[in-house]
């Protein structure tokens, strides 16, 4: 079979949350780039709108879904007008999270980000966009792909859920570990209904999701010491494994979480 029919995703409909920048919107970017229809939600309108204008202009079927993925009532009804546009829903990237802010000792020495420093508002703020939201998204999302019968899940974890990282938070380390089960648990219910559901797990990305923090050039040469390929990784290297989890070339692959690290879990 040839690479683009193994990749195709022609024609399908999808949603991703988190698009407006980041790995979300490297995510939407791959999938329009390929023919796919993309409903691209985020809660930063004017950074949203601005993006699928420009997408627009390339030629990509993009639409925009201005919304905060904490607001569930919001979120449900952002996937089901897709359904209600579209008549099916193929592909959902539960994308959007937060951090908590740094670790107990941060990349760069300093320490903060104590367990009794850490408050029960920044808690529940990110257990409410990094892991309700996630599962609000899968719930609306299976209701659809259980009927049709098909579907792709796809939600964005992290190495950091996959073991101790003390450069991060406690409330983002325990929603992306949680996540990794959550997926797993998604994945045997809704196996027998063709939909998958997988994770992925990035490592060290520039993105803004800690305010930017890595542009800080001491903070990027303590990390290059520990990511073995020696740099931290661009958005777009994640457009690769989103694009082959929501094709055709990933059939047989459900229940996984995988990381994209640069090799830092490795060992």
């Amino acid at each position: 079979m040839k690479a683009e029919k193994l990749y195709n995703v022609t024609g399908q409909v999808a949603f991703v949350t988190g698009a407006a920048s980041g790995l979300g919107r490297a995510m939407a970017e791959v999938l329009a780039e390929n023919g796919a229809c993309v409903t691209m939600a985020d809660i930063d309108g004017d950074a949203l709108e601005a993006l699928v204008r420009t997408m627009r202009q390339a030629g990509s079927a993009v639409e925009a879904a201005v919304l905060d993925v904490a607001d569930t009532d919001a979120l449900r009804g952002g996937i089901d007008a897709v359904v209600k546009r579209h008549g099916r829903l193929d592909a959902v990237f539960a994308n959007a999270g937060i951090s908590s802010g740094p670790g107990f000792a941060t990349a760069a020495g300093r320490i903060s980000g104590q367990i009794d420093h850490t408050s029960l508002a920044t808690w529940r703020k990110v257990l409410d966009v990094n892991l309700t939201s996630v599962f609000v998204t899968m719930q609306a999302a299976a209701a659809h792909m259980k009927a049709q019968r098909s579907g792709r899940i796809i939600v964005t974890s992290s190495i950091a859920g996959l073991r101790a990282e003390t450069f991060v938070g406690y409330p983002y380390a325990a929603t992306k570990a949680a996540l990794i089960n959550l997926v797993r648990q998604a994945a045997r219910e809704l196996a027998p209904y063709n939909v998958l559901v997988n994770a992925i797990a990035p490592g060290v990305f520039f993105t803004n999701i800690a305010g930017g923090r890595l542009r800080d050039p001491a903070v990027q040469e303590e990390f290059r010491r520990i990511v073995p390929l020696g740099r931290i990784a661009d958005a777009a290297e994640i457009k690769g494994l989103a694009l082959f989890l929501a094709s055709p070339a990933s059939s047989y692959v459900t229940g996984t979480v995988i990381p994209i690290d640069g090799g830092v879990t490795a060992g």
